[in-house]
């Protein structure tokens, strides 16, 4: 099979030249019909996501190196980029081995962090895309939906998605920990940063309703919390809301402490054995360590929350060997199937020599049987009809396996010299 993956990714060239290269998802409707044009009667998918752009290409009469010099070409042009910038940071799979790579992406084995799930979601896409414009051919088609089941596969049979990896989700799966119901709970986001407002996000998922933003620029708390169906707070008022607050989120870039020890006390006070979850997401820290020290709270830093991800991914990556085996196993059967097609045509061709053969035999017979009556010619013609298909069943089932095991062309040609079908 002429099967082909060209593309670059996170592994091979720096967030620069991916950008450059990459395909907006209004763009690759036109760059698929554009494709089509080069790699008619095949099959084409482009996979454009932040940390890869990939494309897949199936043809029957190219060869393999013709495709990657053809795909190279297209991205230079399409992109205006020289090939010489990016021909360095370009791999590419073929046949067995691009089914490979397209299932450890789909699973999400190949990406920057180990197990996500986001990935197989753009695959999707990416192969609606090409349907939508009619560039998914029958191996095209056959490939992608073994990918979605195989990914489904390396799910269900590892713990290669077990364990949170990002900070904001180690936070939330903290809090989850501590307060069971988080409509019951009231959140305060010190700050605006970035992890700050994921964790936020995270926690509004989980139920979280209750939710208060205190900044330093009024302008950037009233805008996260209309986002959030939150409240803004000044930030004098900072240790009246740490009161009311189960759980803080602190991401300022301020230069020292913004809860002190002493604030944090008092808080806790008014709270009378309320427990307290303080998450401190910013460098240099928020909360001053001592505390943690305090009865009924519970303080974790940025540092706590990467050693958390770390170990989850270290866990992760101990799958991979496990996940290897069922990908290289579903890329092989892949393979398999796509030989099997190869041998449809003379397969049919054989039947049909066979049925050939049977009506000439069976007509020589009946015209000698004129006394027969009409019914039970039939049932002769059902019975010789039938006779032939259960000897077909054995050779087309043989065919197709030795092809999965051998070069396809040897065993296609010593069937058409068996059965006289080489014209």
């Amino acid at each position: 099979m002429s099967l082909v993956a060209v593309g670059l990714s996170h592994h091979t060239c720096p967030v620069a030249l991916r950008e450059r290269l990459a395909f907006s998802p209004d763009s690759i409707p036109t760059a698929l019909a554009r494709l089509r044009k080069h790699f008619e009667s095949g099959g084409v998918v482009i996979l454009s996501t932040c940390n890869r752009v990939e494309i897949y290409v199936h043809h029957a009469q190219k060869t393999n190196d013709v495709i990657c010099r053809e795909i190279s070409q297209f991205l230079s042009e399409w992109h205006q980029i020289p090939e010489t910038e990016f021909q360095r940071a370009l791999y590419t799979y073929e046949d067995e081995q691009a089914a490979g790579h397209l299932f450890r992406v789909a699973a999400g084995v190949d990406s920057l962090v180990v197990g996500e799930t986001q990935i197989l979601g753009q695959v999707h896409d990416a192969y609606l895309a090409a349907q939508a414009q009619q560039t998914a051919d029958k191996v095209i088609h056959g490939l992608f939906q073994r990918a979605f089941s195989t990914a489904k596969s390396v799910r269900t049979s590892s713990a290669i998605g077990s364990g949170k990896v990002s900070v904001s989700s180690v936070a939330v799966d903290l809090a989850t920990a501590i307060f069971m119901d988080f409509a019951q709970t009231t959140v305060l986001v010190v700050g605006a940063g970035e992890t700050a407002e994921l964790t936020l996000k995270c926690l509004c998922e989980k139920g979280a309703r209750h939710i208060f933003i205190v900044n330093r620029s009024p302008e950037s708390a009233t805008e996260l919390a209309a986002a959030y169906g939150g409240i803004a707070r000044e930030w004098q008022a900072l240790p009246a809301a740490l009161v009311e607050s189960d759980i803080v989120i602190t991401s300022t870039s301020a230069p020292g402490y913004v809860l002190q020890h002493d604030t944090v006390e008092s808080a806790l006070r008014q709270r009378k054995g309320r427990p307290m979850l303080l998450i401190d997401i910013a460098v240099p820290r928020d909360i001053d360590p001592r505390v943690g020290e305090l009865p009924d709270v519970y303080l974790y830093n940025i540092d706590d929350l990467q050693r958390v991800v770390e170990q989850n991914m270290e866990a992760r990556r101990q799958e991979l060997s496990r996940c290897m085996a069922i990908i290289d196993k579903s890329a092989q059967q892949f393979a398999a199937w796509v030989h099997g097609l190869a041998a449809e045509p003379t397969i049919r061709s054989m039947a049909e020599e066979l049925h050939q053969i049977r009506e000439q035999e069976l007509e020589k017979t009946l015209n000698t049987l004129n006394s027969i009556p009409e019914d039970h010619k039939q049932e002769i013609r059902y019975l010789t009809e039938r006779i032939v298909n259960r000897i077909l069943q054995r050779p087309m089932r043989e065919i197709k396996q030795e092809i999965g095991h051998h070069d396809p062309h040897t065993v296609i040609h010593l069937v058409k010299r068996m059965f006289g079908l080489e014209k």
